[in-house]
């Protein structure tokens, strides 16, 4: 397999059977003129034929889908399983980045005030914004280019990112390798803008939505690739094209709710996922590629069914310990404790807006949780606000 940190291989991508090398030249500020060679993959083919293994592996993907979907269904309020999962994505795919945060801080991020707020999280927020977006969207419209620009703006808004191109396809040469050095050093380079890029993001697009036998999850997994390979923005491009792949899952309705985190799966694999793209630019393998996205997404299909079974047995165990204290069943205390899997951080303001009710309710319904044990108070240097979390929902999230 392709090293995933090399230098890119003109000769073997010059070989390559899914695109063709083509020169470019141009000038960078740091390293002055350059004259290299980009990668143009050629459309996606129709029909993909592929081995056995490979197709058992995608009805189990699809098996653990379905899986997954039944089990949100079956909870009262599956709203609640979304924001922990979006978060854990968000935290995930930018790890993948090379941004982090822990889960705590992304989950305070939405409490202490963009003021507050690392880059890291900011960054790491802005993913759980554009997924929110993004879903939103889709009951209205299914996935277009226009819909994708705005989410990436959304992802890199306030960071490093927010270029002159931001929401729109890129107005420029990108590399993908090693940062600050020359473009000859990188390990991929996406095609130049202009003409070329234009024409395979609309034969992408096309082709994502084309009524083909070909088989969902291939159009997931394969049009990740595609997306990846293009690059079609400044930045942000890997963060959106695994926000893609859940976007096409609920907009097929394979998936009601973004619950797959297959940033999670693929974390871990990071060197392995760098080097398979590569490789399947290089080979043409299909096949490979789309064994290997449909193995991390049967697996995590699974492990979002275990989380949701431990979440279940969480909340049941702190609503009994809230009714044994003799809480009713609709007061504050009742309603915020059935929401702390949704919301294992929260303030005392931010509990009163979500229950309506006034300060003081919400203060000593809080207050009554932390003698119960179910919340423990937060103390944060330079931070007057006070903040508590469910350590039992957390224990749980970071499984």
């Amino acid at each position: 397999m392709v090293t995933f940190n090399s230098a890119m291989d003109v000769e073997a991508l010059a070989r390559s059977p899914v695109g063709k090398l083509v020169p470019i030249s141009g000038i960078d500020a740091r390293w002055g003129s350059f004259s290299y060679f980009a990668f143009v993959p050629h459309p996606l083919p129709r029909s993909i034929p592929l081995r056995e293994p490979t197709v058992r592996g995608v009805v189990d993907a699809g098996l653990a889908l379905g899986r997954l979907d039944m089990a949100a269904k079956r909870v009262p309020n599956p709203a609640l399983l979304v924001r922990p999962a979006l978060r854990k994505e968000a935290q995930s795919t930018s790890a993948l980045e090379g941004t982090y945060a822990p889960i705590t801080e992304v989950l305070e991020g939405e409490i202490v005030g963009a003021e507050s707020l690392s880059a890291e999280t900011r960054e790491i927020l802005n993913y759980v914004t554009a997924a929110e977006e993004g879903v939103r969207r889709l009951a209205e419209r299914p996935i277009s280019l226009n819909m994708l620009a705005d989410l990436q703006s959304i992802l890199v808004a306030g960071t490093r990112g927010e270029t002159y191109d931001v929401g729109r396809l890129r107005e420029r040469h990108v590399m993908i390798g090693p940062k600050n050095e020359p473009i000859e050093r990188a390990r991929f380079v996406p095609p130049p803008d202009g003409d070329l890029l234009k024409a395979g993001v609309s034969d992408w697009e096309r082709w994502i939505h084309d009524e083909s036998d070909v088989h969902l999850l291939v159009k997931v997994t394969l049009g990740h690739y595609q997306f990846e390979a293009l690059h079609p923005f400044s930045d942000g491009n890997g963060r959106l094209g695994r926000l893609i792949m859940t976007l096409q899952l609920i907009e097929a309705g394979v998936l009601g709710y973004p619950l797959l985190n297959i940033a999670e799966w693929l974390e871990p694999r990071k060197d392995e996922y760098i080097a398979r793209l590569l490789q399947t630019s290089v080979t043409g393998d299909f096949d490979a590629w789309i064994a290997f996205l449909c193995r991390g997404i049967r697996d995590q299909a699974g492990a979002a069914v275990d989380r949701i079974d431990r979440l279940v047995k969480v909340r049941e165990d702190i609503l009994d310990k809230v009714r044994i204290a003799g809480s009713r069943r609709g007061g504050a205390t009742y309603r915020i404790a059935d929401q702390l899997i949704g919301y294992p951080i929260i303030d005392v303001p931010t509990a009163a807006a979500r229950q309506d009710v006034r300060y003081q309710s919400a203060n000593e319904a809080i207050k009554r949780l932390v003698s119960l044990g179910i919340l423990r108070e937060v103390r944060r240097s330079g931070r007057t606000r006070k903040i508590f979390l469910s350590q039992e929902v957390l224990n749980e999230l970071n499984r």
